[in-house]
């Protein structure tokens, strides 16, 4: 046995299989039968396994649709070009949204632009508390106090009272008054935790951060640093940020101002003097057209054109929050 295995092995060049027995041939023959049938059940293993990674990562279909804030939608000077936003999305904003607004003084910036802007560009940018009209659904001081007054954590009890009642309410915001000026660190990380517990809890509702409006303390003040952390936050976190203090810092023309010192009422250092003796809205206001370049409307302490630009940003806002993807 072990001879004739051993010569069929070693056949010479032109001998015929005929040599090695019926039982070794065999032999052979099974052993590659054999390989082969232990190596299927591996091949299939590994094949499923590099099927399965590649899919779970690459297959388009397991990604779910997009929401358009699933990553941080930061709202600044960069979006104050009103003519940029299309109509069928301004039409799709007044159709999905249901909004309360919570705020003081400062904060009226944003819906007195609005109200101006309707005279100056028409009711295609109407919004009334209910939507009546085709307008859309802005209920404005629809909560008492601001981010800061009376307190600052009452507009977070405020807000799970009035969502209970009003649970049709898809969009919160809230503006601040002065008080991101005077805040700590904790302070803010107070508002922040408070933001994120309600969205956990509101998981249908938009809440929208903001930051404090400037007020002439510059870059290395206490309210630049503050509002730097609510960025900082709303970016890594994927959070919605109206960036009001951004807005305060460029003109139309994209000018900025931020370093200068500027305040809520748009005044700035132009020499370096510790003085702020110039006012780069009345600047640009008086270089432009009212009626044209700008409109006319109520501005808490503050120049028209601020709160003009206010309105703009709201309707990229309110755009992008129905599903415009800003393109």
């Amino acid at each position: 046995m072990f001879n004739s295995l051993y010569y069929c092995r070693n056949k010479k060049p032109g001998e015929a299989k005929i040599y090695c027995r019926p039982e070794e041939r065999s032999f052979v023959v099974n052993f590659d039968k054999m390989f082969i049938m232990r190596a299927i059940p591996l091949i299939l293993i590994l094949s499923v396994v590099f099927s399965f990674g590649c899919t779970k990562e690459n297959n388009p279909d397991d990604v779910p649709e997009e929401d358009p804030t699933a990553s941080d939608l930061i709202i600044d000077h960069r979006y104050t070009k009103l003519t940029s936003i299309p109509a069928a999305s301004i039409t799709l904003a007044k159709q999905k949204l249901h909004i309360a607004y919570g705020h003081t003084s400062h904060g009226s910036q944003l819906t007195d632009g609005m109200t101006g802007l309707v005279t100056f560009k028409g009711s295609a940018f109407s919004w009334n508390n209910g939507g009546s009209g085709g307008a859309l659904d802005l209920h404005d001081y629809a909560m008492t106090g601001d981010l800061g007054a009376p307190d600052r954590t009452s507009w977070a009890t405020n807000t799970r009272t009035y969502l209970a009642a009003n649970p049709d309410v898809n969009v919160i915001i809230w503006s601040w008054c002065g008080q991101v000026s005077t805040s700590t660190a904790a302070d803010i990380t107070t508002y922040l935790n408070l933001m994120s517990a309600l969205e956990t809890d509101f998981k249908k509702v938009k809440f929208v951060y903001m930051t404090g409006h400037l007020d002439g303390s510059g870059l290395s003040g206490n309210l630049h640093l503050r509002n730097e952390q609510i960025r900082t936050y709303c970016k890594e976190n994927k959070k919605i940020l109206f960036d009001f203090a951004d807005i305060e810092c460029y003109n139309p023309d994209g000018t900025y101002f931020g370093a200068k010192k500027p305040n809520d009422a748009c005044d700035y250092d132009n020499d370096g003097n510790g003085t702020l003796e110039s006012n780069w809205a009345t600047q640009w206001q008086s270089s432009h057209t009212l009626g044209v370049d700008w409109f006319s409307c109520s501005s808490a302490h503050s120049q028209p054109l601020n709160a003009n630009q206010k309105a703009y940003a709201a309707w990229w806002l309110w755009a992008r929050l129905a599903g415009w993807d800003g393109n």
